[in-house]
């Protein structure tokens, strides 16, 4: 049987198939070496720099050092603001496998509420620059950082570090002055310096702590460190120190400022002190006050929402924000006006026989005591506080000047030179009626303003500058709360600070201060008890401002209204009259008539400042004084 030669062995086409499979091989060899060497290529020579630095971190990490706050003191160096070690809790996201899981664990071992769960949530998911660590919780206590350590390697990217938390020693008294710092927020992030910020989670919100936040903040450093895999740090390479925020001395007085918080003994007011020659705001306090520690750390919901809904408004700032009516204290600054722009003289008198009638005009603009006093001239004008003499006045000065040299004491003005948030209260014009309500100035509208009432609305700090710079005789010295900026002294005499008022004749301002001076020692004064026992010459004026507006024929009863339609008590004064060391200004909102009310709280500021220790009142003794003086002079 014979076979087909197609069933045989061809070795020249089994060679020429290994040949080309050999290639083939041989080209893919070829190709995937190539490929190889070029991402070596890659990764090695054109990506260096970057897998360097990759692993160099995974070795050697940056970590901000954040400067520590300054401190505040008051005017005598007691401390109104220091910074206490305390531990956070700190999260850096890049860092977090299971960002949710972390934070789950987390809430499970702190023990933390529904509510401080949703808090920490909203934290952790705030946006932060890369690798930079976010503050989940402040102030933790020792069984918390027990927790965390023991569970340390089931949290990774979480750490606890130590900080100085800022502290306020006297919060409710020093709150509104002061005010606090909190927690940086994403729109504060977003306009922050990233290099001097680095690791800083506190900024100033209100008052001094915002107003000098640059100066007290400094400038973080940075270190250098070598960590194992776990993170752990093994050593510091290079280090580059933070510099400190400056100290702040401020003008304030403590023991004063206390007092004044006393003084009001938690009714709605506000008391600001001022030295007339250096401008120095010696106590500035608002009623009632607040824990501003509470804001540092972040307020809980429930507790932030019944601050919020006080009726009492305790977090709103009355010395600087507060508008009230001035009243009767305003009296001394319209009579220097009117001598000033020659409508009256120091001698001129007018009779009083309870009202003021506009010409062709049959309304009567009532005196406060109904049936008159008679024959007034200036001085007297100012201590029985009659209300005819300044509705003739004001007639007889117009709005525009009215204006003109009511804003020239700083009436509708910010002339303070760093109180942050403070208001420019209001000075009514023809102008400004026209752009808010569209209509004319009205004649019955100057009269109101010549009393302290109608549109004038002012704040506790702009009637205490206005009393200094009276006091001063005229010279401006712009109020301020800064002290010392480290060891650099705050000048006097500052930028932008108005004009003096320069008047014809010196002695003018003596018949203004005699006025004054017998409101308070004077036979007819309204405050003649206040003045009882007095050491030194004081001057003062004392104002009653309406809620509400009365009819024509309308008598004021404060027993049939409730006690937020009361009348405002309002007293304005400086001391001693020869050589003025401190002007005061008083409100005590829906009290009834200052002369009753708040002229004994402004005896008690300057009997501390003026007299020893041991010659100053109590304020518990001069609280029962004005339990026992209802009876006291009726009058504005």
């Amino acid at each position: 049987m014979r076979l087909r030669r197609d069933t045989l062995k061809n070795p020249e086409q089994e060679l020429r198939i290994f040949r080309v499979r050999s290639l083939v091989a041989l080209l893919l060899v070829v190709t995937l070496m190539g490929l190889l060497m070029g991402r070596l290529f890659y990764l090695q020579v054109v990506q260096h720099e970057v897998y360097t630095t990759r692993s160099e971190k995974n070795r050697v990490r940056v970590e901000p050092l954040p400067p520590t706050r300054g401190l505040i003191h008051d005017r005598n160096g007691v401390l109104l603001a220091e910074n206490r070690p305390t531990y956070n809790l700190m999260l850096i996201r890049e860092r977090v496998d299971d960002l949710d899981a972390t934070l789950a664990r987390l809430e499970t071992l702190l023990d933390l509420s529904e509510e401080e769960a949703a808090a920490f949530r909203v934290r952790a998911r705030q946006r932060q620059r890369p690798f930079q660590p976010a503050l989940l919780m402040s102030d933790l206590d020792e069984e918390q950082i027990a927790r965390l350590a023991v569970n340390r390697h089931r949290l990774p990217g979480v750490e606890v570090e130590a900080q100085l938390l800022r502290y306020y020693p006297d919060a409710e008294v020093m709150a509104h002055a002061l005010g606090y710092v909190g927690r940086i927020n994403a729109d504060e992030l977003k306009r922050l310096d990233a290099g001097r910020y680095a690791g800083t989670h506190f900024i100033g919100k209100t008052g001094v702590e915002r107003f000098y936040e640059d100066e007290l903040h400094g400038q973080a450093g940075l270190r250098k460190v070598e960590t194992n895999a776990r993170g752990r740090v093994l050593r510091e390479l290079g280090r580059t120190d933070p510099v400190p925020g400056k100290d702040l001395t401020l003008t304030l007085d403590k023991e004063l400022q206390t007092l004044a918080y006393e003084l009001l003994d938690g009714r709605r007011g506000a008391i600001v002190a001022i030295a007339p020659k250096s401008g120095e705001i010696l106590a500035m306090v608002s009623a009632p006050g607040f824990d501003s520690n509470q804001f540092v750390t972040g307020i809980d919901f429930a507790t932030y929402r019944a601050l919020q809904e006080d009726l009492d408004l305790p977090l709103y700032n009355r010395a600087i924000r507060g508008h009230y009516p001035p009243g009767s204290t305003i009296k001394p600054f319209l009579a220097l006006a009117g001598l000033s722009e020659g409508v009256i003289t120091p001698d001129r008198t007018i009779f009083d026989p309870g009202y003021y009638q506009l010409p062709n005009d049959s309304r009567r603009y009532r005196n406060w005591l109904r049936w008159g006093h008679g024959r007034v001239d200036l001085e007297r004008s100012i201590a029985v506080s009659n209300n005819t003499y300044y509705y003739t006045l004001a007639h007889d000065l117009g709005i525009d000047r009215l204006h003109e040299n009511m804003s020239a004491l700083g009436f509708g003005k910010r002339v303070a030179h760093d109180v942050f948030g403070a208001s420019g209260g209001l000075m009514p014009s023809r102008e400004w009626k026209r752009g808010r309500f569209n209509q004319p100035w009205y004649p019955g509208e100057t009269l109101s303003v010549g009393i302290g009432q109608g549109y004038w609305q002012v704040t506790p700090l702009q009637l205490a500058t206005a009393t200094a710079v009276l006091a001063n005789r005229g010279q401006w010295v712009k109020p301020r709360l800064a002290r010392r900026i480290g060891d650099e002294p705050v000048p006097v005499e500052l930028p932008e600070t108005p004009p003096d008022i320069v008047v014809e004749n010196d002695a003018w301002w003596d018949r203004i201060f005699s006025g004054m001076e017998k409101v308070i020692s004077g036979q007819e004064g309204t405050a003649r008890r206040t003045g009882q026992g007095l050491e030194y010459r004081m001057g003062g004026k004392s104002g009653t401002a309406q809620v509400f507006s009365l009819g024509q024929d309308e008598r004021y009863n404060a027993d049939e209204l409730a006690e937020r339609l009361r009348d405002h008590a309002l007293f304005m004064a400086f001391a001693p009259i020869e050589d003025p060391q401190i002007a005061v200004s008083v409100i005590v909102e829906n009290a009834g008539g200052g002369s009753t009310h708040a002229a004994h709280l402004a005896r008690a500021m300057t009997d501390a400042w003026l007299l020893e220790e041991e010659a100053a009142p109590d304020a518990e003794a001069l609280r029962e004084t004005m339990e026992n003086d209802d009876s006291s002079v009726a009058g504005n």
